[in-house]
């Protein structure tokens, strides 16, 4: 069982962190940019958490909700528990905590993507009760 905090405040350890957690997240490095954590950190519309387990930073899940004309949504993303503390359901707690926010939140639809090779965080979430949806994701990257 691990605690599960906001982060509310940046520091140079816990951004330090957060970058470990995210090279686990990713196969193509990905540096992340501590302009855009902080923005994350201020947005009443984002809020980071992170999974304490022995008073060590396990794990990390982003909540970001906006109104819609459909109603009120929320999108859970990059959720990823450090490989030295798998299997001791923390990625469970992280996204538990998550829908119970979104519950308090308001939230009327949470909704979450993960790449089918990641079979293991699958059947969490359809553990968790979320259902597959069959539609087409699209992205464009930066280049916008």
């Amino acid at each position: 069982m691990s605690t599960i905090s906001q982060i509310r405040h940046l520091t140079p350890e816990l951004f330090a962190r957060l970058q470990q957690l995210t090279d686990q997240l990713t196969p193509q490095p990905m540096t992340l940019d501590e302009e855009v954590i902080r923005e994350l950190i201020a947005s009443p519309h984002s809020h980071l958490y992170v999974a304490l387990c022995e008073e060590e930073i396990a794990g990390m899940l982003t909540l970001g909700c906006y109104p819609s004309p459909t109603g009120r949504k929320a999108w859970i993303e990059d959720v990823v528990v450090d490989a030295a503390y798998r299997g001791r359901g923390i990625g469970a707690d992280l996204v538990r905590h998550a829908i119970d926010e979104a519950r308090r939140l308001g939230v009327e639809q949470l909704m979450l993507t993960s790449n089918p090779m990641r079979e293991a965080a699958n059947r969490l979430y359809q553990r968790m009760g979320f259902e597959r949806k069959m539609t087409n994701c699209y992205k464009m990257d930066k280049g916008l």
